[in-house]
């Protein structure tokens, strides 16, 4: 299940996909959308991520940072990110530390489950029935935008 509303985000310190270290301490006071999906470059992970890609221009608009979060490692993600064109980094979970630490295991991969984070690193909103099409614009929409 998934952590609820108005908890603490945990922090975590990860590498992204060009190996620079990324904790959520470290970005305190910008609003973070932080999707968890299951796997690079799958029909459903690629929809999700190009929904995120096609809709980047509002959430920078908004202040919002977008982070990808699987157990893919760097150099997936890497040719994930190049062959669509995402302008956002996507996280290494490679030994799965963050996705237990926001309770989105699925058995060796991550749940396709989506935390809004606030400005004081609060969950505001979780999306866990995702329609992969359409989930930038219902995150935005959930959030007010």
């Amino acid at each position: 299940m998934a952590l609820a509303v108005g908890t603490k985000a945990p922090d975590f310190n990860v590498k992204d996909t060009n190996g620079h270290p990324v904790t959520l301490s470290g970005l305190a006071g910008k609003k973070v959308v932080m999707y968890f999906y299951p796997k690079d470059d799958t029909p459903g992970c690629t929809k999700q991520a190009c929904s995120f890609r096609d809709n980047y221009a509002v959430y920078q608009d908004k202040g919002i940072v977008i982070l990808g979060v699987s157990k893919d490692d760097e150099s997936s993600h890497q040719d994930f990110t190049k062959k669509f064109n995402l302008p956002f980094p996507l996280l290494a979970d490679t030994k799965g530390e963050i996705i237990a630490a926001y309770d989105v295991d699925g058995g060796g991969y991550a749940k396709r489950v989506t935390y809004a984070i606030d400005e004081n690193g609060t969950i505001v909103h979780v999306d866990s029935s995702v329609k992969t099409d359409t989930h930038a614009n219902d995150i935005l929409t959930a959030l007010g935008y």
